[in-house]
């Protein structure tokens, strides 16, 4: 009888259940886990910048080279008290983001959006491209 029930457990089971649990209540064995940081660095960051200075550049080139924030940067403070650094700051970023396959867009008089290449700035006409030499006044004028 024996016999009989242990060939109808096999047939069902396959011939390597009793291995198999005896397996798996065995404390060496381990599950990996995915890390939970590969979710966050695929999720996309919409990131506010602020410009008081050129050196305010860098943390907004280092986020579009990580490659998965689009930067929103606010100038204001920056035009007001200093063009030439503006357009220095705003020529360092079109570089980079021409580099990156990216893109830059000006929004109003105080706002301009870097991207990645993975995204695409949709154009209006509160949206104006910005080009090397260009500053906030030229965008206006357009």
């Amino acid at each position: 009888m024996k016999n009989f029930f242990s060939s109808l457990k096999e047939k069902f089971t396959g011939p390597d259940y009793e291995e198999r649990a005896q397996d798996a209540e065995q404390p060496d064995q381990y599950v990996t886990l995915d890390d939970a940081n590969n979710e966050l660095k695929s999720k996309i960051v919409v990131r506010p910048f602020q410009l008081e200075d050129f050196e305010d550049i860098k943390p907004v080139l280092d986020s579009l080279r990580e490659g998965h924030t689009i930067a929103l940067i606010n100038i204001k403070s920056l035009k007001e008290r200093d063009m030439i650094e503006l357009k220095r700051a705003i020529n360092k970023l079109k570089k980079t983001t021409d580099a990156l396959s990216g893109e830059v867009a000006g929004f109003g008089e105080d706002i301009i959006i870097a991207t990645p290449s993975f995204a695409t700035i949709h154009r209006t006409k509160q949206l104006h491209t910005v080009r090397e030499d260009t500053t906030v006044q030229d965008i206006k004028e357009e």
